[in-house]
């Protein structure tokens, strides 16, 4: 049986909070930020980590690589202790802070892949190779003369990347890896990392505020609620645990009446000649497949659509009915 790369059990952090009552009284008190988090996640898994601002994503990441200690509960990061043996959990994970740099920021791009090269004890020949492998994969060969100040965003960003994988680590922590990145940059990395987790089967724990960033990277996510874990699982899963709808948008070829009645549908609304309608789709009553059949024995379907529930949406949903218990 092969080792969880991250086992948490009843994991917490506490921190103490001063603040100023009155002219000269300061109260101190202590605010729970990670609240007894327990989960695994097997190795090649690919997993969202997500919650508002504040909720303890952060936190939680900094204990799994060893800059936090917990206040109570434990942690095994690929079957180490990350605050005890945080110099061997360094040679075996990748981590990018979507805020903080790991790359020298007045040195050109190049010589930070060749310092951290030599920080991880990489064998000239095999840095050589993995460097030119990344920059041909992440298209950084245009500024890799450049200094990492002197980069755009989405450059320095896909820099970040190529430095936490120089050296093949088995578990990839990316930490709102997208932040601030336009559209093109985003979908460039994204692909990218697809690319790399089913290439060499790492492990991936993603904290993200971007939705697309789940729906396009991750097979299982974790929703964390004032440091309590709300939801473990799939993301359909979650979507079908709140009653979110998935809605069929359909295009006849002429003016028809609105679709009320179709099995397993629930008509959201339609354009006045009807020529566009909506329909929530209920999975468990009906298919898609079904239900576009039910609609063109009434009208002739030109073209049709489904629009997927919005991850935001279903997440306060998620919230508003675990605080309701």
């Amino acid at each position: 049986m092969s080792m969880d790369a991250v086992a948490a059990e009843g994991l917490s952090r506490d921190f103490v909070v001063r603040h100023r009552a009155g002219r000269v009284r300061r109260v101190r008190h202590v605010a729970r930020a990670v609240d007894a988090l327990t989960f695994r996640i097997a190795p090649g898994e690919s997993v969202g980590y997500i919650g508002a601002n504040g909720a303890g994503k952060s936190t939680t990441i900094k204990m799994l690589t060893g800059i936090l200690a917990p206040s109570s509960g434990s942690v095994l990061t690929l079957g180490l202790v990350p605050l005890r043996q945080r110099r061997d959990l360094a040679r075996r994970i990748g981590v990018v802070f979507g805020q903080r740099s790991q790359l020298w920021w007045d040195l050109p791009l190049a010589e930070s892949f060749r310092i951290l090269s030599v920080i991880h004890r990489l064998a000239p020949p095999a840095a050589a190779q993995r460097v030119a492998e990344l920059v041909e994969r992440l298209e950084l060969g245009s500024f890799l003369a450049t200094p990492v100040r002197q980069l755009s965003l989405g450059q320095r960003m896909r820099g970040e990347v190529a430095a936490a994988l120089i050296h093949r680590p088995a578990l990839l922590v990316l930490d709102e890896p997208t932040v601030g990145l336009d559209v093109l940059s985003k979908e460039r990395l994204r692909l990218f990392l697809r690319e790399e987790m089913a290439q060499h089967g790492r492990t991936l724990l993603l904290t993200t505020h971007d939705v697309d960033d789940v729906q396009r990277l991750c097979e299982r996510i974790l929703v964390i609620d004032h440091g309590r874990l709300a939801y473990d699982g799939t993301l359909p899963g979650l979507v079908d645990r709140v009653g979110a709808q998935r809605v069929l948008v359909v295009d006849l070829a002429g003016p028809a009446d609105a679709l009320h009645g179709i099995p397993g549908t629930t008509l959201i609304d339609a354009d006045p000649a009807g020529m566009r309608q909506r329909l929530a789709l209920h999975p468990e009553q009906t298919s898609a497949a079904a239900v576009l059949a039910a609609i063109s024995a009434r009208a002739t379907v030109r073209d049709l659509a489904i629009e997927e529930p919005d991850i935001e949406d279903v997440v306060r949903r998620l919230y508003a009915a675990s605080r309701r218990r």
